[in-house]
């Protein structure tokens, strides 16, 4: 091997053993790892999932079990966190509560998101026609009121027929999110990378999903986070009002609901699903101000 030869191999070499740049989901993570809001919330919500999925298994009561010699009971040995004025028990019945409400909310959340996401990059990418049609269609969304919308329909949501109730939460979620994407999109598609990709033929599908929404993650995964708890809010108002999930279903508001009839005589009743839902509603809002803090560091520093 000639000299210039032993050189460029030396030279690619050294070039291989360089480390390489983390990743921008390394990095975010790392963040939101190093944040005490982040650590704390994220704790938080897994321990929420473990108990709303696994406690049942710890308990020989279910939700749909009842104790014909013990109505209204206090909480005890037999009834860990008491009994309703049907006989059910408690322990059981919340924790069928928070499965439905941690389901319906990051359903509704994922759906909504991703709504908004391809309607606003749609909206902003195409413009003319198709950005005056898609507005349209949010300014008259949000201009239509979802509680009364969701009332008519709740004879739907029974027999279990909560997907439905999910998609309609989701539906009423993300005009806002839309319009914020839409005017990222149309500042966004006047980069370098998306004009080259627009010269070199790539079709306009491909440079949505492939270029625009991937540069909006920062923004979508943070709304994303932050829909999960107006979702859970979202549906225990509804419930608490007989919108939402039917019984025999239950849910955190048909358990609220329920338990503020009973509340000043048996507390047990409505304090313990009252603070499981604050627990969750603020582990969930932890990790959504965590994620913006690791995906945008200057902005707790411009605030502070």
């Amino acid at each position: 091997m000639t000299m210039p030869e032993e050189q460029l191999a030396e030279e690619l070499t050294v070039i291989e053993d360089e480390p390489k740049a983390p990743s921008r989901i390394r990095v975010v993570t790392g963040r939101f790892f190093r944040s005490r809001q982040g650590q704390i919330g994220f704790a938080i919500l897994v321990l929420m999932f473990l108990l709303a999925f696994v406690g049942p298994l710890f308990s020989r009561w279910t939700y749909t079990d009842k104790d014909f010699a013990a109505f209204l009971s206090p909480p005890s040995s037999a009834h860990w966190f008491g009994t309703l004025q049907t006989g059910a028990d408690v322990y059981a019945v919340t924790l069928r509560g928070m499965q439905k409400s941690l389901v319906v909310g990051l359903l509704a959340a994922l759906i909504s998101t991703a709504l908004a996401a391809v309607v606003g990059a749609f909206a902003g990418y195409f413009g003319k026609w198709t950005d005056r049609s898609l507005s349209w269609g949010v300014d008259l969304l949000l201009v239509l009121p979802a509680f009364l919308i969701l009332a008519i329909m709740s004879p739907l949501f029974a027999d279990g027929q909560w997907l439905l109730f999910v998609l309609m939460l989701a539906a009423f979620l993300w005009m806002v999110t839309s319009k914020i994407v839409r005017g990222m999109t149309i500042s966004l598609k006047q980069r370098e990378f998306i004009q080259s990709a627009r010269f070199m033929g790539v079709s306009p599908m491909r440079i949505i999903f492939r270029h625009v929404i991937p540069n909006l993650s920062s923004l979508l995964v943070v709304d994303a986070t932050l829909n999960v708890s107006a979702a859970i809010l979202t549906e225990t108002s509804l419930s608490y009002f007989g919108f939402g999930i039917q019984p025999p279903d239950v849910s955190f508001g048909t358990l609220i609901a329920d338990g503020s009839k009973t509340a000043v005589y048996a507390p047990w009743t409505f304090w313990f699903v009252a603070g499981l839902l604050i627990i969750t509603v603020l582990a969930v809002n932890l990790i959504g101000d965590a994620l913006r803090d690791a995906f945008d560091p200057t902005a707790k520093r411009a605030s502070a």
